[in-house]
């Protein structure tokens, strides 16, 4: 019987206006972090603190948030700790803390399926985009209806004010032309609203107006719809992770989908607002053509490792980076080994064959690519 896990230490604390230019270690505007980083008040203590006494059990210390509130820090022993003590916060006691809780609970997975993609949706379905990929037409529909809403606000100087159906369309025109980056003879992506039944459903158009549905489109155009509203939905905020964003995507289009997803992330240069919501992209991926084409300072490799703890082989999975990044110079993260980084991207470790004849010859084994293809 395995032991259970335990708490070794938990600790919540307040960021310095002057000091979080050190918590925050990649490149960004001062604008930017100041948009970010809001601090009120003065506080001295943390919000949730380990004490780790010589010789007896780890104390996990909540501390209120305002003297006024008067009382001492609520202390748990960690080693009989059935959870975190965030997890259970209320937000008399620690509103703060309660804050942060919800922030991490608001961390979205996306795990796009075809079928929910596909699928067609209720007027009176959500408008938010699911982590299956679900309401996707509703996500759209509300999308161009919040930016027809308003149009009829006076312009700004220099503007001009443009009518419900043109500033619907404008919405529509934007995810078009980001699909265009993905396939050729893109014309329009619209809602078929369908009143008798009260469904909403996908449709692509073509150059030559020819009406695609939701379900005569290929799940790599499907997904890349998908994070196209997330890019211009400002109510989506926070972490969302990804799997293998690639995943029925051409191999050729692979770098369109990753300018998608750097478009979706907050721009650290520029303040947060509606135009640049706070947004952080966390992907992982197997493929070497999306690891080459990545900046190398958003890199982390998971490398498998063993290490002794505690008197026990211990295997595991660690994190590295890559050598002068941010990460390894400023967040102080271990360096992969160039030899393992290498073996990844060049993943072809046997040598080309052209004794294969017929059925057995591969496709590294034609004399023709030998030269293209990086043994």
């Amino acid at each position: 019987m395995r032991p259970r896990i335990e708490l070794v230490e938990e600790t919540l604390k307040y960021i310095r206006k002057g000091e979080a230019h050190t918590h925050l270690p990649f490149e960004h505007s001062k604008d930017w972090r100041e948009s970010v980083v809001v601090v009120k008040g003065r506080r001295t203590s943390p919000y949730i603190s380990t004490q780790i006494p010589k010789g007896k059990p780890r104390i996990v210390k909540l501390h209120q948030d305002t003297s006024t509130r008067g009382g001492r820090a609520r202390q748990f022993q960690a080693d009989k700790l059935p959870r975190t003590v965030l997890s259970v916060v209320n937000a008399q006691e620690s509103p703060t803390a309660v804050l942060a809780r919800r922030e991490m609970l608001d961390w979205r997975l996306l795990q796009l399926e075809p079928a929910a993609l596909r699928a067609p949706d209720g007027f009176d379905a959500p408008s938010q985009l699911a982590a299956s990929g679900a309401h996707l037409p509703a996500t759209l529909f509300r999308l161009s209806q919040g930016q027809a809403q308003r149009a009829g606000e006076d312009p700004a100087p220099g503007e001009t004010n443009h009518s419900p159906e043109e500033t619907s369309e404008r919405a529509f025109t934007r995810i078009a032309n980001r699909l265009s980056e993905l396939i050729d003879q893109v014309g329009r992506v619209g809602i078929d609203r369908d009143d008798k039944r009260e469904l909403s459903t996908l449709l692509l158009t073509d150059h030559y107006g020819t009406e695609l549905p939701a379900k005569a489109l290929s799940d790599g155009t499907l997904r890349f719809l998908a994070l196209a509203s997330v890019e211009i939905d400002p109510t989506l905020t926070g972490l969302i992770c990804m799997e293998e964003p690639e995943n029925g995507i051409h191999p050729e289009r692979i770098g369109a989908m990753l300018a998608l997803l750097r478009d979706i992330a907050v721009d650290p240069e520029l303040p947060i607002g509606d135009d640049n919501p706070l947004r952080q992209i966390i992907i992982n991926t197997h493929s070497p053509a999306v690891v080459s084409q990545v900046p190398d300072d958003t890199l982390v490799f998971a490398v498998p490792e063993q290490r002794v703890v505690e008197g026990s082989l211990i295997k595991g999975v660690f994190f590295r980076g890559l050598s002068k990044t941010w990460r390894a110079e400023k967040a102080k993260m271990a360096i992969i080994a160039k030899g393992k980084a290498l073996a990844f991207l060049r993943p072809i470790a046997e040598k080309s064959d052209p004794k294969r004849k017929g059925a057995d010859r591969r496709v590294m084994d034609h004399e023709d690519l030998q030269l293209k293809l990086e043994l």
